[in-house]
């Protein structure tokens, strides 16, 4: 029977911590060990641990300061990889969630030849309120992009809502440091190496409250989320997986990369709309009908500087 790790990140989180690792405690499929990384907290993230590790099989490492949501992570999985098989299994956890009594038991079953598996959320605010009942309806998330679409760094897998094979992280680890958040890396090595699969139930109650590290799609201005787009294709291509890919998908994701760098620079790109409107797929996953590609592809000619200045963009 394959072993399950929780890889848990902390930082400053002692108004939600304690029900969260209550809700860990209530699972009926219990995880055989939890890597939990606090990042540098200064309140009592770290003594709530302790105490839990009384209850839960917690191995705690406090880092001396503050590296950053990515950098936890990465951290906490290269401590659980030493422990692992390659057909074991890494839940992911973030301290201000709170897991369904039957999120680990769910995905185990359904994650069958997959590399990864993720659920959906119901999704809660700070004092703990359902705001809306499903996360990917609310977030407009496909159940599936293909490998191209990753490319250009839209995902759909939020990682406290999946399960992964430990040995995704023979690629994945170490998680560069041009990646925005860990979760989307990961999903790009599952889509990879083994592929990657969805159950419709909710798995957790994911809370959105203003402090996330991640998850709030509406926190960011546009162009800033273009430049982390941007950053993350040339990440990929600096890295291992460039070379996994087909010519293909080289290919693709040079060219989004050229079109990305030409946005910053240019105020019209007329010339690249034949590659947006043969490429929209891929670009705009989230958006469905020929009409509604046409004119995102039309949009997509447009420089940042002009859209900002002329289309209200920020």
């Amino acid at each position: 029977m394959a072993k399950i790790c929780i890889v848990l990140a902390t930082y400053n989180g002692e108004k939600y911590l304690p029900q969260m690792l209550d809700s860990l405690l209530a699972q009926t499929r219990p995880a055989d060990f939890i890597v939990a990384v606090d990042d540098g907290s200064k309140d009592s993230s770290v003594k709530i641990l302790q105490d839990y590790a009384q209850k839960l099989p917690l191995q705690i490492h406090a880092l001396p300061e503050n590296s950053g949501h990515r950098a936890a992570f990465s951290k906490a999985l290269e401590l659980a990889r030493t422990q692992l098989d390659d057909d074991d299994l890494i839940a992911l956890a973030d301290q201000d969630d709170v897991w369904l009594p039957k999120k680990i038991e769910l995905l185990e079953n359904a994650i069958q030849g997959k590399s990864l598996v993720f659920g959906d959320a119901s999704v809660i605010d700070k004092d703990g309120k359902t705001v809306a009942e499903s996360w990917r309806e609310m977030e407009r998330l496909p159940k599936h992009l293909s490998v191209k679409a990753l490319l250009t760094g839209f995902t759909n897998v939020t990682g406290c809502m999946a399960l992964f094979k430990a040995g995704l992280l023979e690629s994945a680890l170490p998680i560069p440091e041009g990646v925005p958040v860990h979760d989307q890396w990961i999903t790009l090595c599952a889509a990879m190496r083994g592929g990657y699969t969805h159950i419709d139930e909710a798995v957790i109650q994911y809370r959105i409250h203003g402090g996330n590290a991640i998850g709030d799609a509406d926190s960011h201005a546009w162009s800033e989320k273009l430049r982390t787009n941007l950053q993350w294709a040339k990440t990929v291509r600096q890295s291992s997986i460039y070379d996994a890919l087909d010519q293909d998908q080289k290919d693709f994701l040079d060219g989004y990369i050229s079109y990305m760098e030409a946005r910053f620079q240019s105020a019209l790109l007329p010339g690249r709309l034949p590659w947006l409107v043969r490429n929209s797929d891929f670009i705009n996953p989230h958006v469905h009908g020929i009409l509604a590609h046409l004119a995102h592809a039309a949009f997509g000619a447009v420089g940042v500087k002009f859209a900002t200045r002329f289309f209200g963009k920020r």
